[in-house]
């Protein structure tokens, strides 16, 4: 496993991420659950993504047991605010910063967190009063840095100036989808970000699954598969259309001796900006295939190939 620098922060996370969304605290059985969480460690993997949203509390409570096993500083734990939870409380505002890292704090049976993100851009808080909230978490030491997740370029950017001028802490990551299949983050985001030292951590890289290439075009997706569970979670990515470029990309996986996880991880970890992929798990074996693509570096021929079909 590689590690990179987080932004310009101090923290060293692995190419691979553990994610929790729709896995952890619910939808895995716990064995199951507790046994990908050892194989990560194993592994090499030191970096783990979780929310508050997930599994509605649960995933946090769930690797709030499973972590405080081992120490505090083997691991880099990260989480999010924004959506609603049972609660009620939902947001940025200064309130909510406070109240839901103390709730995420309790599940994670922790102390601090070293990444709080904000998981989406919130449109009815100012800007500033957002900024403040986190600033104030880190100077109490419940949150060792901020990161953003879903935000526009021009959104980083304007987060950027109001911590220069005030002195907050700003973020050092941002958390967009970013996959072969998506590839809007080119666009602003990382042009944006690199310049001001911070580091993309993305979310499905394998585009829901797609890109393991385990749906093929004119075939129902197999029983116990995301597509066939939650066919609303796919964004599109199922169209048939997709399926057949994305079997077109196995004979480039096997040319250079790779899985199509692989391929599609190794894609995006060819991005200087990029610190870590999340990858989730609902079974040990993922997650020995998706670590293998750490350290993968693909040749110009091989990204060619990958355009060429990709854009036809």
């Amino acid at each position: 496993m590689r590690y990179r620098r987080l932004g310009d922060s101090d923290l060293q996370v692995s190419e691979i991420c553990l994610g929790s969304w729709l896995t952890y605290g619910g939808a895995v059985e716990r064995a199951q659950a507790e046994a990908c969480v050892d194989t990560a460690f194993e592994l090499g993997i030191n970096f783990v993504d979780t929310a508050n949203v997930y599994s509605r509390g649960r995933a946090e409570e769930f690797l709030g047991e499973v972590l405080t096993l081992r120490p505090r500083d083997s691991y880099v734990l990260a989480t999010k605010l924004f959506a609603e939870m049972p609660d009620g409380g939902r947001g940025l505002s200064p309130e909510q910063v406070r109240t839901q890292l103390d709730a995420s704090l309790r599940r994670l049976k922790t102390d601090y967190v070293d990444l709080y993100q904000a998981h989406a851009y919130d449109e009815d808080v100012p800007l500033d009063e957002t900024l403040a909230a986190f600033d104030e978490v880190v100077q109490a030491g419940k949150a060792r840095w901020i990161g953003v997740s879903n935000w526009s370029g021009e959104q980083i950017q304007s987060a950027v100036y109001l911590c220069r001028e005030h002195g907050w802490v700003k973020p050092v990551s941002s958390q967009p989808e970013y996959s072969l299949l998506h590839r809007e983050p080119e666009e602003d985001v990382f042009p944006v970000s690199r310049p001001n030292g911070i580091s993309q951590i993305v979310y499905s890289p394998l585009a829901q699954g797609v890109l393991t290439g385990k749906y093929r075009p004119g075939e129902p997706p197999a029983e116990g598969t995301r597509a066939a569970a939650r066919p609303d979670d796919m964004w599109g990515y199922t169209e048939e259309a997709v399926l057949a470029r994305v079997q077109r990309l196995r004979p480039v996986a096997d040319g250079v001796g790779l899985t199509l996880s692989q391929l599609a991880l190794a894609w995006v970890l060819r991005e200087p900006n990029l610190a870590s992929a999340i990858v989730g798990a609902s079974r040990p074996e993922q997650l020995y295939e998706n670590a293998a693509a750490s350290g993968v570096e693909l040749d110009g021929s091989t990204l060619a190939e990958v355009d060429a079909i990709l854009a036809s």
